[in-house]
């Protein structure tokens, strides 16, 4: 087989069927940048870092976006399920990121997708999240534990 015929096999291994429930969960964060250089470097080599180094086992993607103007920034997470976004929600308020991002941005705005449990929806909406549960369509990407 060749290569594309390969990795168009994963791709369908990997692909759930149409209107398959999930449990996964992607949080959403809109953020007003204060200090656009800043807030570059501390994305990149404070946050990024600090999170990726947690090696959270149900974290699937943590990602800053920003703005051609660089004056907005948009988070998101995604998670297995949502006990691990709960896991990930811990571990941020303990740790010193908690207090920086403050230093960085404005959070103007959470959005919560996914089947989020009352813990989550408790702690969430305390920052003002709304919450969209999962309805339908495929995912040609699952991302099981690890």
């Amino acid at each position: 087989m060749s290569g594309t015929h390969i990795e168009a096999k994963r791709r369908t291994n990997n692909m759930t069927k149409l209107n398959t429930p999930t449990n996964r969960m992607v949080l959403i964060f809109e953020c007003k940048i204060k200090n656009t250089d800043s807030f570059k470097t501390w994305s990149k080599d404070r946050a990024a870092k600090h999170v990726y180094d947690l090696k959270e086992e149900n974290s699937i993607s943590y990602e800053w976006h920003i703005s051609q103007d660089g004056n907005e920034a948009t988070l998101i997470e995604a998670f297995v399920d949502s006990d691990a976004m709960m896991v990930r929600l811990g571990n941020h308020a303990a740790s010193p990121l908690a207090t920086e991002v403050f230093e960085h941005v404005d959070i103007i705005g959470v959005l919560c997708l996914g089947n989020a449990k009352q813990d989550a929806i408790d702690a969430l909406s305390a920052w003002g999240a709304r919450f969209h549960s999962h309805h339908c369509g495929y995912n040609r990407e699952i991302v099981g534990p690890r």
